[in-house]
């Protein structure tokens, strides 16, 4: 297993990117420290890993809120006394809307969750990922990051955008203390992260444009999967990728190489 041994805290664990990541590293050893806002489906998580001869703990939080993260690190580290694999993997799509229409409150909510939510998870992480070293990845997108197209998406783009420059500027400084930080870009991939999209009037913005037959030049017009994602992340977090720090890889089947 490669794992064995290590404890690994994911954030968005309850669906998605977030789940299968989780699932995965707990298959190949790793303790799991379940973070999210839907109790019921970091239940479903967390039952799935036991069920099956792992350790997991639900932790129920927001991570855009200082006090509930540090309280929740406190909780893993009292079960299970070290943290050595951080997946930051929790965020939202938030409000896509022309400049005009994009409130104050709607900028603050994308910022807040997916970049101070970022801040934080590895910020009250930090001292013990320090204790022997450890793996910090943090999900991205390809939208920020090599896809400037989705007109109307500017506060998500720029959390993303932001959030691979905060990784290049930790990994450096937690080098020392032998803590990887690398980034993932994924592109479309079946999760459930539509259902908090709010799309405003972007048929006025958007500039029309007429790509080549299929979407996604590996799988034509499929997403890529959840456990397609996974399979990165237990990479990254793995000794196979000691050597690795401050990088960002995307994951997208090369449809940003076709819609960039």
């Amino acid at each position: 297993m490669q794992l064995q041994g290590k404890v690994a805290l994911v954030t968005g664990a309850g669906s998605g990117i977030g789940k299968a990541a989780a699932l995965l590293m707990a298959r190949e050893g790793a303790w799991i420290a379940a973070l999210g806002r839907n109790t019921e489906e970091l239940e479903e998580t967390v039952a799935a890993i036991t069920q099956a001869g792992g350790q997991a703990l639900p932790l129920g939080a927001d991570i855009g809120d200082p006090d509930q993260m540090y309280r929740a690190v406190q909780q893993l580290i009292e079960r299970f006394g070290r943290l050595d694999i951080v997946f930051a993997n929790a965020g939202i799509n938030g409000v896509w809307a022309p400049l005009e229409e994009l409130s104050p409150a709607d900028w603050t909510t994308t910022i807040n969750t997916n970049l101070t939510g970022t801040f934080l998870t590895v910020k009250y992480a930090v001292p013990y990922l320090k204790q022997q070293g450890g793996a910090v990845i943090i999900t991205s997108s390809v939208n920020g990051t090599r896809i400037f197209s989705n007109t109307g998406a500017t506060a998500y783009s720029c959390t993303k955008a932001a959030q691979v420059a905060f990784a290049k500027m930790v990994a450096l400084e937690l080098a020392r203390d032998k803590v990887r930080v690398n980034v993932i870009c994924p592109g479309w991939i079946e999760t459930n992260i539509d259902q908090n999209t709010e799309q405003r009037h972007l048929e006025e913005v958007k500039i029309p444009v007429e790509y080549p037959e299929g979407s996604q030049p590996l799988t034509v017009d499929k997403p890529g999967s959840p456990e397609q994602v996974a399979q990165l992340v237990l990479f990254l977090a793995s000794d196979a990728a000691d050597h690795i720090t401050g990088t960002e890889m995307w994951i997208d089947g090369g449809a940003s190489l076709l819609q960039g």
